[in-house]
């Protein structure tokens, strides 16, 4: 299977570099499914994935199904001839895709699985002060990120690390591991490892509007730990109760530290340079802030022409 030809499917940046990393290991990419090109930015212009834009710079053909169970779409993909699939965060995959190539469908996750199955791992392994997480390649099969696996390998999460720095280390590794494991099905010898099904499991369930919002009730490190894991995308956001109005703001970056007080968490305090949080142990010191309808500024900055009420609190 040395000259293999294989099809590749996914969507946002952190496909991008797997995609990259096949072509300039010259695997034989004949084909990318990635998703339809939909509105964004402020302007709701229609915009191609980054998948997209990289294959048809590479002048590799490029099938955007909006069913996947569709008789055209199967009929393409068909037509393609894939001995192989991989897969980098794109979307639940029916059997009639997933088992079409002769050495079937593999993925890459960014957590060590069986831990953070689903849609965001990179984040809560971050959100949950995690002390390490990895990549892993497995064989797809019916259910979500619960495949055979193929290989993985472990990364340590460093104490400041944030979903950017860690999406680029976990980029890195993923891309080595998705070739490691290409040349591994090449030599017909591979042996897969069922995921044990034992102890705790944590899942990484989609993030939303909801499961994004700062608890002020919650520890100072854990609150710091949650601002992380959302920085820079999705962000973490609360709520400003200020001069009588309600603000949702975005917290990019922010410090704990353990402080004593009698203030009720949540309370604002500031000065010409300086915002702080009370928290329940401490204090969370703001680095980087959003307020709607404004751009995302360096706390120092935003006080030079900002100025908030001793009353001002984050609810």
């Amino acid at each position: 299977m040395k000259d293999a030809r294989i099809v590749f499917m996914g969507t946002p940046y952190f496909a991008v570099g797997v995609l990259k990393k096949l072509i300039e290991e010259e695997k034989r990419v004949v084909g990318v499914i990635t998703a339809p090109d939909r509105p964004s930015g402020r302007g709701q212009k229609v915009t191609p994935s980054a998948v997209k834009e990289y294959a048809l710079s590479q002048n590799i053909p490029v099938l955007q199904p909006t069913n996947l169970k569709s008789e055209e779409f199967l009929n393409k993909l068909k037509s393609l001839q894939a001995d192989l699939q991989i897969v980098v965060a794109f979307r639940m995959l029916p059997k009639v895709v997933w088992s079409m190539p002769k050495y079937g469908t593999f993925n890459l996750h960014a957590s060590l699985l069986p831990q953070y199955r689903g849609a965001a791992p990179i984040n809560w392994a971050i959100i949950n002060s995690e002390e390490k997480t990895g990549v892993t390649t497995f064989f797809i099969d019916e259910k979500i990120d619960t495949g055979a696996i193929i290989l993985s390998e472990e990364i340590e999460i460093d104490p400041r690390e944030t979903a950017e720095t860690l999406h680029d280390k976990l980029l890195f590794l993923g891309s080595e591991l998705v070739i490691d494991t290409v040349e591994l099905i090449a030599t017909g010898d591979v042996k897969t490892t069922p995921q044990p099904e034992t102890g705790i499991i944590k899942e990484a369930p989609k993030l939303t509007t909801e499961n994004t919002r700062i608890n002020w009730n919650n520890s100072g490190e854990q609150i710091d730990a949650f601002i992380r894991g959302l920085s820079p995308y999705p962000v973490a956001w609360t709520i400003l109760v200020d001069k009588g109005e309600e603000l949702k703001v975005k917290i990019y970056e922010a410090k704990y530290r353990a402080e004593t007080h009698s203030e009720e968490s949540g309370h604002l305090s500031s000065s010409k340079k300086e915002m702080k949080i009370a928290v329940k142990d401490g204090y969370l010191y703001i680095k980087e802030i959003q307020l709607p309808g404004k751009r995302k500024m360096d706390v120092a900055a935003l006080l030079n022409g900002y100025s908030f009420t001793k009353e001002a609190k984050m609810v």
